[in-house]
């Protein structure tokens, strides 16, 4: 029993973004005292990136009116108000259902969004747009949605629900997203499998998702006119944990996306442990917009972290804040869980909480919420130094199975 408790414990820390911080800059003390066996960091060129960031942010926002970074963002590719159309069709609903019927869409095109892979495109018929990567995986994932692939009624396609999430099929998923021989997409048969476990989370859940298992239902967990963000983030990592396939697990209560890590610090069973819970973040992220246009207000937005992904962390080794201690460590693959991923992970979210302030001094705001120096940002400016020097292959190379990244 007591072993029990511990673990449960342990896990609840480990659910925290305050515990991600703590260990995250722990991790970027010890690399800055020279302990690190992977990187080395130089704290002379985290000025020159947040001016190149800024830069970056100006160009894409030059009047800095910056949206959150979020799954919407990529509904918008080629400058095409998809939303407008989705609000058009369900104007017969009410707040609350047209709520449901966005959250239900963010909640699969998020987990769909891992990399694509350098040979896959979508062709959206109705614009002629060619699109690949995260916006190519946004609007492919706009219009399964809106063809009802994800949902289980003919008469209410514009939903997400368990019984049509767990019935998906391969075939069903690469139609949709236009895969074949010539057009391949990475991590096809994964994502349906993420797809299939997600089903069967949200229908193991009826008192969060209702009784057909639809991620709107956590529209009606919020009762108030406000919620915070880590509350929308505690209530995703307590109820859809089991989605993501890891063997990382206390007493036998999966912990997501976590790793063991040696030389991080904590009390009982969460020492050894490095939480990020990147894809529930940025699932978080992508929630505030459908909850501010419902007229519910979302607070402490800032409590989220930065987001750990090959983005944002190829923008600090290719700006030279980090630098691998042994440049051969960049000439092989590496699996998620390594080591030397789950550093470079940590080190960019304790990082990103001190490149943002500075990133907001040069653009000469008086402040911006940590969602919008990401959009700004960080995460585009990653993208495109990695066009510049590598073709837009991450410094580090990460064999992922499409929960991570």
């Amino acid at each position: 029993m007591t072993t029990t408790l511990d673990g449960s414990a342990a896990v609840a820390t480990l659910r925290t973004t305050a515990a991600i911080r703590e260990r995250a800059q722990h991790l970027l003390q010890r690399a800055r005292a020279g302990k690190s066996s992977w990187f080395r960091v130089d704290d002379d060129a985290l000025d020159q990136a947040a001016v190149t960031v800024a830069e970056v942010t100006r160009s894409r926002y030059p009047t800095l009116a910056i949206p959150y970074h979020s799954r919407w963002r990529h509904f918008e590719a080629g400058g095409v108000d998809r939303r407008a159309e989705l609000a058009t069709r369900t104007t017969n609903r009410d707040t609350a259902a047209q709520a449901r019927s966005m959250i239900d869409l963010v909640v699969v095109s998020v987990l769909l969004d891992a990399g694509a892979g350098t040979a896959w495109h979508y062709r959206e018929s109705g614009t002629g747009l060619d699109l690949s990567r995260s916006e190519g995986l946004g609007v492919a994932s706009w219009h399964a949605f809106r063809n009802g692939l994800f949902s289980s009624d003919p008469g209410d396609p514009l939903r997400a629900d368990a019984a049509a999430l767990r019935a998906l099929d391969v075939d069903s998923l690469a139609g949709a997203f236009q895969v074949g021989p010539e057009n391949p997409l990475v991590g096809l048969n994964g994502r349906v499998e993420l797809l299939r476990r997600l089903g069967t989370q949200l229908a193991a859940h009826p008192d969060v998702f209702g009784p057909h298992g639809r991620p709107g239902g956590l529209f009606d967990t919020v009762p108030g006119p406000a919620v915070a963000a880590h509350d929308l983030l505690s209530s995703l990592l307590r109820t859809l944990s089991g989605v993501w396939l890891s063997d990382n697990a206390i007493d036998g209560q999966p912990l997501g996306d976590c790793w063991p890590h040696e030389a991080v610090a904590g009390p009982g069973l969460s020492r050894g442990w490095m939480p990020f819970h990147k894809l529930s973040q940025w699932l978080t992220y992508s929630l505030l917009e459908p909850f501010e246009w419902a007229g519910v207000a979302v607070t402490d937005i800032d409590a989220l972290t930065g987001l750990p992904e090959y983005r944002n962390g190829g923008l600090f080794l290719d700006t030279g804040v980090l630098r691998l201690a042994d440049p051969a460590l960049a000439e092989r693959d590496w699996a998620v869980g390594d080591e030397i991923v789950v550093e470079w992970r940590a080190l960019t979210v304790a990082l990103l909480d001190e490149l943002a302030p500075l990133i907001v001094g040069h653009l000469g705001v008086p402040q911006l919420p940590l969602a919008c120096v990401l959009e700004g940002g960080t995460w585009a400016t990653g993208r495109t130094l990695a066009a510049r020097l590598r073709g837009g292959r991450p410094p580090l190379s990460i064999a992922s199975d499409g929960t991570v990244f």
